[in-house]
């Protein structure tokens, strides 16, 4: 269960940073504004492609993180002990 929860952290953590990097570059309108860094709405006016992809990238690293350590932390643990409860019922 350990190489479990260290995948699902590593996750979490990679994704979790990537996503932080992304949302300081696209949600930062101002460091000294009214408070609304990471969560600002995207203010472009006319994105490149690579801010297009950074944009999109930026979501997909939020849900990944949080899916990726769901999916490590409860969702595997539990079709195991699902697999074992089966094995022994019947045995």
């Amino acid at each position: 269960m350990a190489d479990e929860f260290a995948k699902g952290l590593a996750i979490l953590s990679g994704a979790g940073m990537a996503w932080l990097t992304l949302a300081g570059w696209y949600r930062t309108p101002s460091f000294e504004g009214d408070g609304v860094q990471l969560i600002a709405p995207v203010e472009l006016s006319s994105p490149t492609v690579y801010d297009q992809i950074g944009i999109a990238l930026m979501d997909v690293m939020a849900w990944f993180a949080v899916m990726g350590a769901l999916t490590f932390w409860v969702v595997i643990p539990a079709v195991e002990q699902a697999r074992e409860a089966y094995a022994e019922r019947a045995d």
